[in-house]
């Protein structure tokens, strides 16, 4: 009987918070690599950008060489799921955003950075996500970005109750103002895995 590979998934390691997302993915048995350079970027067949700073992730990805290759593998159809700061990297568009700030893009939908205020407001709620079933999805909000507008094409995964958009998907990407690493929520996650054995 031949056994499956894991799938490789990378977690984008300039940044934030790279241990949790490794973590989850492993659980899930898959392979769960760090990606600091366009080489490591290469070798996977999905990619998560974490939450942090995204001002920071921008600078250092560009710093790193790793900018554009992320942008191309984007535009290939490489699966990715980016959380809040992730979120925002994935925007075509950002409100707030810092003098010279870019992102990856390829989601079409623009983001407010630090929607709710500092880190004093963040909060959890659960929230029903019809993708992904029951039960609820309880999710944690740490200086979130919101989703202002989604353009034709992009789906809404979540919202609040009411109705700021908070979750979303697009083809290969998906995109969440919240940190489901955080509380051992996987779904997520495995909908990621799902769409690189998919490749």
């Amino acid at each position: 009987m031949v056994t499956a590979t894991p799938p490789r998934i990378g977690v984008l390691a300039l940044q934030g918070d790279v241990r949790e997302h490794v973590q989850v993915l492993r659980g899930l048995g898959a392979e769960a690599v760090p990606v600091r350079r366009p080489d490591d970027l290469a070798a996977v067949a999905g990619l998560v950008i974490p939450g942090g700073e995204s001002s920071v992730i921008d600078k250092l990805s560009r710093t790193f060489g790793l900018r554009e290759p992320i942008r191309a593998a984007i535009a290939a159809g490489l699966p990715v799921y980016g959380t809040c700061a992730g979120l925002i990297m994935l925007a075509d568009r950002i409100v707030d955003g810092i003098d010279g700030q870019q992102t990856f893009g390829g989601l079409d939908i623009t983001v407010r950075r630090n929607a709710f205020g500092g880190q004093v407001f963040s909060f959890e709620a659960d929230l029903t996500v019809p993708e992904l079933g029951d039960p609820p999805v309880h999710a944690v909000f740490i200086r979130a970005p919101i989703v202002e507008r989604v353009g034709p094409g992009v789906q809404t995964l979540a919202a609040l109750p009411d109705g700021t958009v908070v979750g979303v998907r697009a083809g290969n990407l998906i995109g969440t103002s919240f940190h489901p690493e955080m509380n051992g929520e996987t779904r997520f996650h495995r909908l990621l895995l799902e769409m690189a054995r998919g490749r």
